[in-house]
Parts: C-alpha cells; structure tokens; sequence
C-alpha cells in the first residue's frame, strides 16, 4: 500500500501534522502566516510552510489525498467579530480551500473550527459550507462536535469538525466517546522549576474574593451567576429601561457603581460612574443581564453587613474584571486556592480540579493552580492538547496563543483512523481476496453453473 499524502493548511503549531504522522502519512505540502510558528513547523517536522495561501499557485501545490485545514476561527467565534464569511481578512480562506479541493480532487479531506461555526449567522454560514462542499464539489460530508473530555483528556474544548470522502461515506463513523475520566494532575507537573509564578497583585485579589467568602455566613449560598460587585448599593434604572434610554434628570436621582451618587453631575460624568455593561446604546437590556443585575443587588440587600467590611478593598482593585467573581465550583470548599483559576475580562473564574478550562488565544487567561500559586506550563498546556515532545515558542504568550488555536492530536488521529485508515484497509483486503481466488478453468466454470 502506497504511503498516503496529506497538506497541512493554516498549520499553527502542527495538530494535524503530529496526529496523521502516527498514522504514517507524509506531508507534502503545509501553509502557515505567522512567521514565528512557520520557523517552528520547519523545527519540528523538517518541511517549510508557505507563508500566505492566499498567494500560492494552486497548480504547484503537490498531489495529496487529504487536505487537513483548521481554517481561522476568529470571523465565527462568540469570542471574535463574528463576520464571518465576511470578514476582509479571514473570511475568505474557506473559499481558498473549496478551490484547492477542486482542482486536486483529493479522496479526503478533515476540517476543524470553532463549535459556533453552524450556528454563526442563523445557519448561513453552515448552509454555504455545505452546499459548496456538497453541490459544487460533490464531496460526501458530515460533522460532529467533539472536546478532548470525550477522550479521556481533562479538558472541555468543543470544536466543530467536518470530514469529507470523493467517494462516499458509508465506510466512516465517529470515533466512540468514552465516559472515563482521567485526573488532570496526570498531566502536571509537580512543582516545576519553569512555571511562572502569580503576580502579587493577583494574590492579593485572591485575598479579597477569599476574605469575601469568609465573611458570608455558612449557610449563605454563593451565587452561581457571577457577582457584579459594582452592583452592590447601585439603584440606576435597568428593568424597563436603560440609562442611556432615561433623563439626565432621572438618572442624577440614582447611584451608580458601588452606590456612587450620580447626583449633581454631567451626563458624561454619570455615565462614567456606571458599570461597563450598563453604558450600551440600548433602550432595553437584554434578559440575561436584567437577571445578573437584579440577583446581584438583592444578595447585596440580604448579605449587606456582611460584604461592606470587604467591598470597599474590592472596589478599589484597579481592574475592573477583578471586581467580578464568578464561582462555578457549586457545593465545594470555600477556598479559592483549591481550584483552578482565571483571570477573565468577564471576572476571576474558579474551577474544579476534576477538567482544565478551555485553552484559549488569550494568554491573560491561562489556567492558574490555585494550590501552586502558579500558571500552568507551556509544556503541560501541550501535554492536554496531545502534543508531547515537540518544541514550542520560547514567549508564554505566543506558545499559549498557539496551543489555544491548535486542533487536540488525540482527536485528529481518531477520526483519520475512521476516516482513512478504515477505507484504505478495506480496500487492501478486497484485492487480497481477489488475489486469493482460484482460477477456474473453462469447464469448472460451466460446471458451477449447474
């Protein structure tokens, strides 16, 4: 059997290079923008990436039998500009790849993005992918979501994924999940030596939130909707109006952030006083955001005596999201080191111990082990995206960045093992068998026959 050929487009930090690897395919041909990941993708598997697809002659890219594209995510992410197709930079990529599968007519391909991707637009994006794929090209295609915690891997990352077959798919199924767990401290190291510690500035806003707990009476049930505490004494308008939508007047007779007086002040200066998320050019709130507001001020009004010791320390954080909290470690100890953390534009985040958050491209918000005081290493990072051994970006930042847009390898081989191997090997037995029958003669044959 003749060795299967792959191209590794929008290659990152080579998540589907190492998976179809083990499965002793060759790359023949991989693209990459960024220069740093570029210089590393030649490191680590010896081939040099092209450096702008957009610009590549699709004739001299090389024959393949799979293309593996983990296109820009950026235009279809809740956490991103959401345009989508339409995005001048990355929203055309997508049609790049419908060309190159078009003029290769490769048997496979395999590709990966965010999970938002098919509802992104009410369906219109998902709709235009398919009926390309579909209708344009003739590919057989189907999707699935999937997260390394259905593997086996201790973090929740779903991502959306779509393979594809010139001929068919009757031969492929997704690959089982299974429901065991694995600890997460299978993948850390103990207290390694490289591991950048926490600032002291994030220590003390541990101090605070965990002086914050303490202060609640036991039976007081933290909240599971994040706690707002510029809410805490606040009284400006949000059920059936907004500021932006009331009178200067009327807002001047409320308090803004943690109970500031708005009395006596500019419209500009009022506005300034009032939490981010309530100076939106809105005339109603949206739902989710009355309730936040709403349950924030009345557990202020019932645990009242008990919060303002803390809150003025709280409010003097100079980091707005620090003044947010947001507890998704229902029914466990009180004790904000025992968890996993971090620091969100949406608040401090605290997890349970039992799955890593999602990785993401903000390196402000890598995973912090609470016990350790520490972030977690580039190398454990690795190790939960499946990518032991190979050599990463020398800044936090970027490798963090890279990781958080790589594809799981664990995830990847299994679904090429479905995808390629089953058909393959299918295949090979076939011409096995018919190597295997016996020749028959002239009269054996009419002999059959009766």
């Amino acid at each position: 059997m003749s060795t299967l050929k792959f191209i590794d487009l929008f290659a990152g930090i080579g998540g589907f290079h190492i998976a179809l690897e083990k499965l002793d395919l060759e790359c023949v041909f991989a693209s990459e923008l960024k220069e740093s990941l570029a210089g590393l993708y030649k490191e680590n598997f010896g081939i040099t990436p092209n450096r702008d697809i957009t610009k590549v002659a699709i004739e001299d890219i090389p024959k393949h039998d799979i293309l593996c594209a983990g296109f820009p995510c950026q235009p279809f992410s809740k956490a991103g500009s959401q345009k989508g197709l339409l995005d001048e930079r990355n929203g055309s990529l997508f049609d790049k790849i419908v060309d190159i599968l078009d003029y290769h007519k490769p048997e496979y391909f395999i590709l990966e993005n965010v999970r938002n991707l098919e509802s992104h637009d009410n369906g219109n994006t998902w709709n235009y992918i398919q009926n390309r794929l579909q209708k344009e090209l003739n590919y057989s295609i189907d999707k699935h979501i999937f997260s390394p915690h259905h593997f086996g891997i201790p973090q929740h990352r779903e991502r959306f994924f779509i393979v594809g077959s010139k001929n068919g798919l009757e031969h492929f199924t997704w690959p089982e999940t299974i429901n065991e767990k694995t600890s997460i401290f299978n993948f850390l190291d103990n207290n390694p030596t490289n591991a950048t510690k926490l600032e002291p500035e994030k220590i003390h806003v541990l101090d605070l939130w965990q002086e914050f707990l303490d202060r609640l009476p036991k039976n007081a049930k933290i909240p599971s909707w994040p706690i707002w505490s510029m809410e805490f004494g606040a009284t400006y308008p949000f059920e059936n109006t907004t500021p932006y939508a009331s009178s200067t007047i009327a807002i001047g007779k409320t308090k803004g952030n943690f109970g500031v007086s708005l009395k006596g002040m500019s419209r500009e200066e009022k506005f300034n006083n009032l939490p981010s998320y309530a100076r939106t050019e809105q005339n109603e709130f949206p739902t989710w955001k009355k309730h936040y507001i709403r349950s924030n001020r009345k557990f202020y009004a019932d645990y009242k005596e008990y919060i303002d010791p803390v809150l003025k320390k709280i409010k003097a954080l100079n980091v707005p999201s620090w003044q947010k909290f947001e507890w998704n470690v229902q029914g466990g100890e009180r004790t904000v080191r025992n968890y996993i953390i971090q620091f969100r534009g949406s608040g401090v985040r605290l997890k349970k111990t039992d799955f890593f958050p999602s990785l993401v491209t903000v390196s402000t918000q890598i995973p912090i082990l609470g016990w350790q005081e520490r972030y977690i290493t580039p190398r454990e990072g690795a190790r939960i995206q499946s990518m032991n051994g190979i050599s990463l970006p020398e800044n936090k930042g970027a490798c963090f960045s890279a990781l958080g847009n790589a594809v799981n390898v664990k995830i990847v081989k299994k679904i090429a093992e479905k995808l390629i191997l089953k058909k393959t090997i299918n295949e090979e037995k076939v011409k096995m068998l018919d190597r295997e029958k016996p020749v028959l003669t002239h009269a054996e044959t009419q002999q059959c026959q009766y």
